[in-house]
C-alpha cells in the first residue's frame, strides 16, 4: 500500500495526473483497468479524477456524475486505451442499477479505464483486479490518499 498526503486540490489533481501517466504505460490486459475510489463526500475523489483525466489527455471538464451515474470520455492518446468511464455509485440502491447501464460490458473491454466512486455500493460485482484508492480527511485542505494495488 502506498500513501500520499496532499495539502491542496492542485496537489490532489497532480497526484491523479501522475497516476494516469503510469496507468497508460501498462500493456492491455484481458479486461479493463478498474479503479475504486472510496472516502467521504468532499474527500477529493473527483478532484483526483480531474487530474487523472488530464493525464489521459482528456480535455473535457470532469465533474462528479452523481446524478447521471456514468460518464464516458474518449481517450485520444495513447493508442492503447480508448475509453475512460467515470462512474459514481453514491445514489445506487443495488448492483442491478449499474448492470443495466452496461457495467459488465464496460469492464470486459481491455481498452477501457474505469473509475468507480463509492465502489462499496457494488462490491459484489466488482472484478478481483481492482485498484482501490482511499481518501481520508486530515483537515480542511489536507488529505491522505492510499493506493492498494
Amino acid at each position: 500500500m502506498k500513501k500520499y498526503i496532499t495539502t491542496s486540490h492542485k496537489q490532489t489533481q497532480k497526484l491523479g495526473e501522475d497516476f494516469a501517466k503510469k496507468i497508460i504505460k501498462i500493456p492491455l490486459e484481458k479486461s479493463a483497468v478498474v479503479l475504486g475510489l472510496s472516502g467521504n463526500l468532499g474527500g477529493g475523489k473527483t478532484t483526483f479524477l480531474q487530474g487523472f483525466s488530464k493525464g489521459l489527455g482528456i480535455k473535457e471538464k470532469i465533474l462528479s456524475p452523481t446524478y447521471v451515474i456514468l460518464k464516458h470520455f474518449k481517450i485520444i492518446k495513447p493508442k492503447t486505451f480508448s475509453n475512460f468511464y467515470h462512474i459514481d455509485c453514491y445514489r445506487l440502491k443495488n448492483e442491478k442499477d449499474i448492470l443495466e447501464l452496461g457495467l459488465k460490458e464496460i469492464i470486459e473491454n481491455p481498452e477501457s479505464i474505469v473509475a468507480i466512486e463509492w465502489p462499496e455500493k457494488i462490491k459484489k460485482i466488482l472484478p478481483g483486479n481492482i485498484t482501490m484508492i482511499d481518501f481520508k480527511f486530515i483537515d480542511k485542505y489536507k488529505r491522505e490518499i492510499s493506493f492498494k494495488i
